[in-house]
């Protein structure tokens, strides 16, 4: 396997788009930006934007192309505000931006307080998936960190794997868009 390394800021665009297209099967996504054809574009700018202010790692393929990503915001210390965060949502989201909006708004009701490291995304390319470098990624930053660690799951696979790595179910553990669509909170003590 090729070693985890960070992303450099050059490739804040590819991770986005790898999140994007690993995603791109979730009821999550498909709730985001409805519209098949708009989709990948929206979802790809969307993960780029959030992924530039957070810590993001990934794993190379054999040719080059990134595989799998991680993206982690240190939240043992208040974060930074994004500048023009509502302007930039709104171009890169368009006349989606109110499904955003919710999304933004149940992610916030429901954030934990205590400090805590926040994984954001956790992708890996279909063609590579069930292959661990997941749990790698994940395991790398565990090692890294002594404080407790928090995400948002998008599925039963999702839960079982974060399961396995330490992660509980946090009540409540189950959170809904707006159109019911559900994101399950997962604590890494």
């Amino acid at each position: 396997m090729t070693p985890i390394r960070s992303a450099t800021a050059a490739e804040i665009p590819a991770v986005g788009r790898l999140i994007a297209y690993s995603f791109d099967h979730l009821p999550q996504n498909h709730s985001l930006v409805p519209d098949e054809g708009e989709r990948l574009t929206v979802m790809s700018d969307f993960f780029a934007f959030l992924s530039e202010d957070g810590k993001a790692d990934v794993i190379e393929g054999p040719h080059g192309d990134l595989v799998a990503a991680a993206v982690w915001f240190d939240r043992t210390r208040e974060l930074p505000e994004i500048p023009a965060y509502e302007e930039r949502m709104a171009a890169l989201a368009g006349r989606w931006l109110p499904h955003f909006q919710a999304l933004d708004e149940l992610f916030e009701k429901h954030h934990p307080q205590e400090p805590h490291w926040h994984l954001a995304f956790l992708a890996v390319h279909p063609q590579h998936q069930r292959a661990g470098l997941g749990s790698a990624l994940m395991q790398h930053t565990h090692d890294r960190i002594d404080v407790p660690a928090y995400l948002e799951a998008t599925n039963e696979d999702n839960i079982r794997l974060y399961e396995r790595h330490g992660y509980t179910r946090m009540s409540p553990f189950d959170i809904r868009l707006p159109d019911d669509t559900p994101f399950f909170r997962m604590w890494r003590p």
